[in-house]
């Protein structure tokens, strides 16, 4: 069974993701309206990888005989500097989010709650993944610079990314 502050937690890093979601829905919109369709097309998918997350720890605490708390959610930027800017904010975001996920793993430890450390786990290696995939696509943006046809292949890249839904408990 949750104590009390992991099941607090929880449900806070259950915000988190939906945030993460709004986030990536937000870019992904700015996307579609600057008429980069690939962008378009990563950012929703991140988005529903992140609904996907947020679903994973809502279904565990509902599990562990907990209450599930939602909460009102920030409002997401709406403006973007670049394609760069947007994955340079999408990297940072990312970085919180897995600063986060440590936080509940070092909790989960302190408290010897073995089950909800093994539970975190996939979250750090799915962290893991998201932070790279983010690096490589900044370094293609920085190489590719203002460079148009540059954009555009970076552009149909990112076109090619299909939501593939994880193992929900």
């Amino acid at each position: 069974m949750l104590s009390e502050k992991m099941t607090h937690v929880l449900n806070n890093q259950l915000n988190k993701e939906i945030y993460s979601a709004y986030l990536y829905m937000t870019m992904s919109a700015y996307s579609s309206y600057i008429g980069l369709t690939g962008f378009t097309n990563w950012f929703m998918v991140q988005y529903q990888e992140d609904m996907a997350h947020a679903m994973k720890i809502y279904d565990y605490i509902d599990s562990q005989g907990q209450q599930v708390k939602l909460m009102a959610i920030n409002q997401a930027p709406t403006e973007f500097e670049s394609p760069l800017d947007m994955f340079e904010k999408t990297l940072k975001h990312e970085q919180f989010v897995i600063k986060s996920i440590n936080d509940l793993v070092d909790l989960a430890i302190s408290e010897k709650d073995h089950a909800t450390n093994i539970f975190l786990q996939w979250f750090v290696t799915e962290q893991i993944e998201e932070e790279c995939n983010d690096d490589e696509i900044i370094s293609r943006l920085r190489i590719v610079g203002e460079d148009g046809n540059g954009l555009l292949m970076v552009d149909k890249e990112l076109s090619a990314r299909v939501f593939t839904p994880p193992a929900i408990l």
